[in-house]
């Protein structure tokens, strides 16, 4: 059975919710998730710290919103009032789903999932997200008082970049491993040493690894095999469910995707709305991996209704390409600008 794998954040919506969280309720919360966002990408892509995640910021963030008010019921509130749904997104979605299981694989939290589904009429048994209960965590006052300091001095922090090939700090500049080696202390020696900890310990994101591992109970759930799987990604958190997928003979495609997606994928989409979805699905659905294939040399209108994509759902504005290593730099640079395009600059931006 043809299974369909989909992110949310990109693909299906414009938000990055936890960013924006931060941004409503974290003072210069612009500032400390981006910053968190890097650090994050350091310690996943870069050092590959042993047990850290991509996608781990939202394990990070957790103390400092409760620290600054937040509660289950404001964020549920907040993130049902602004969701932005990737244009077509409703429809695509409805028809994949007519031709074959579909499924949503998110690092998001699980409030913000559970409001983008009723919007979309989308059955929530079919996604997969971070579980957040804020209400399960207890921070006395003077705790969250040091929460509230600390980042105050974490905006203040440089940002951290690195250079291609970087291993590790000695790869770092001197900025960027100051700042990496004061989150260091502030997260895993002095919050894991306070009542935060049973927060950082007590949140789960569902990214990298744990998408890869979503893919697979997928797969269990539908009684199908990787070489049945279309997953679609388009940044870090996806790497790892991509590369699975790509190895395991299905088809991997970025959508809008950074340079951590394009890197693992087979098929790179640029496109304004969600209808290139549904046609990579159909193709899909129609011709396995050698349809997908055959339907990107191919692409355009005419094509597409031949194959019998109905013709509210073909693409307007839609670029596809298999990847190579000779074209690769080139569709990163492409996908990275058309992705702060679609989504913005600030969200654009982030890992």
């Amino acid at each position: 059975m043809r299974v369909f794998v989909t992110d949310c954040e990109g693909p299906i919506s414009k938000n990055d919710n936890a960013f924006e969280l931060c941004c409503h309720f974290i003072p210069e919360g612009e500032k400390f998730f981006s910053l968190l966002s890097r650090y994050d990408d350091y310690l996943a892509y870069v050092e590959k710290r042993e047990g850290y995640k991509a996608g781990d910021t939202l394990r990070l963030i957790v103390p400092f919103l409760i620290a600054f008010g937040a509660t289950d019921e404001a964020i549920e509130r907040f993130s049902a009032e602004n969701i932005l749904i990737m244009s077509r997104a409703k429809e695509s979605l409805n028809y994949i789903f007519s031709l074959m299981p579909a499924f949503i694989i998110s690092t998001s939290y699980e409030p913000y999932i559970r409001a983008l589904s009723e919007v979309l009429s989308f059955p929530f048994d079919y996604t997969y997200c971070t579980r957040l209960r804020l209400e399960g965590f207890y921070l006395p006052e003077a705790e969250r008082r040091r929460l509230r300091e600390l980042s105050k001095e974490m905006v203040s922090l440089p940002m951290i970049d690195w250079p291609e090939g970087a291993q590790g700090k000695e790869d770092l500049g001197p900025h960027s491993r100051k700042a990496v080696e004061r989150l260091d202390e502030i997260f895993w020696r002095e919050l894991l040493c306070s009542e935060s900890a049973q927060v950082l310990m007590g949140v789960d994101p569902v990214g990298g690894e744990a998408k890869a591992e979503a893919i697979k109970d997928v797969v269990r759930r539908v009684g199908s095999s990787l070489g049945e799987v279309i997953c679609v990604g388009d940044s870090i958190t996806d790497e790892k469910a991509l590369r699975l997928v790509r190895e395991g003979g299905g088809v991997a495609v970025s959508f809008n995707g950074n340079s951590y997606a394009l890197r693992e994928a087979e098929i790179a989409t640029l496109a304004p709305d969600a209808r290139a979805l549904a046609a990579l699905a159909h193709l899909f659905y129609r011709g396995g991996k050698e349809g997908v294939l055959e339907g990107v040399r191919r692409w355009d209108k005419g094509y597409l209704l031949e194959m019998g994509l109905p013709e509210e759902l073909i693409p307007e504005g839609a670029e596809v390409v298999e990847l190579n290593e000779e074209n690769l730099q080139e569709w990163i640079e492409r996908s990275e600008a058309f992705r702060r395009q679609v989504r913005g600059e600030k969200v654009g931006r982030l890992g």
